[in-house]
């Protein structure tokens, strides 16, 4: 898996460890389910943008792309 994913799903786990929740209760406000959250969190398969998007406004976060030019 990208450095960039692992980030990302680190930076999720963070934040739902900050507000204090657990896998179960960010997947019912994500409409997923807790299973979903765990692969997601175990890092173990690419997780799709819509799972993402999910699980971030769940958390009540967003998305940012941010370009990288050389």
């Amino acid at each position: 898996m990208n450095e960039n994913c692992i980030a990302l799903i680190d930076q999720l786990i963070a934040e739902r460890h900050r507000q204090g929740k657990t896998q179960r209760q960010v997947a019912q406000d994500a409409g997923l389910t807790q299973s979903v959250i765990g692969r997601l969190e175990s890092k173990k398969a690419m997780p799709q943008l819509d799972t993402l998007l999910k699980v971030t406004a769940a958390l009540g976060c967003s998305l940012t792309i941010i370009s990288e030019q050389n």
